[in-house]
């Protein structure tokens, strides 16, 4: 019989300050609900918009840097460095599209030569003196 008595109560109206109240939460359920909506269609646009600019970008040349060798994806770039007869390669570094050559001369001179594989050719020839 408690239980009967339960419903009794809940089918009562309730009163008009707590309706107000009720229709507020509702309002502001509803609105809360609709900005979330919006939001997580935002979010799934964004996603969608990412994974299409990524898609887009071309396979036909890739950046190397700073220097901007492009490197084409079919074949690799061919370039020759010509060093003087009898430079004794000491070391090799590469940067940007450049290589520095570091070597002796026959005659016991140090010296560098940058080359530049877009320029395809000796950019600097450099004399190192001193210890």
């Amino acid at each position: 019989m408690s239980n009967i008595e339960n419903d009794d109560q809940e089918d009562k109206p309730l009163d008009p300050v707590m309706e107000n109240v009720r229709r507020k939460m509702m309002r502001l359920q509803l609105v809360s609900g609709g900005i979330m909506f919006l939001m997580f269609l935002a979010v799934l646009a964004a996603i969608v918009y990412k994974i299409n600019t990524r898609e887009s970008k071309p396979d036909a040349a890739l950046s190397a840097g700073s220097g901007g060798l492009a490197v084409p994806s079919d074949a690799p770039v061919k370039a020759t460095a010509t060093l003087p007869d009898g430079f004794a390669l000491s070391a090799v570094s590469n940067s940007g599209g450049q290589i520095l050559f570091y070597g002796v001369m026959p005659d016991g001179a140090r010296k560098a030569f940058v080359f530049d594989i877009a320029a395809g050719r000796t950019v600097a020839e450099i004399d190192i003196k001193g210890n």
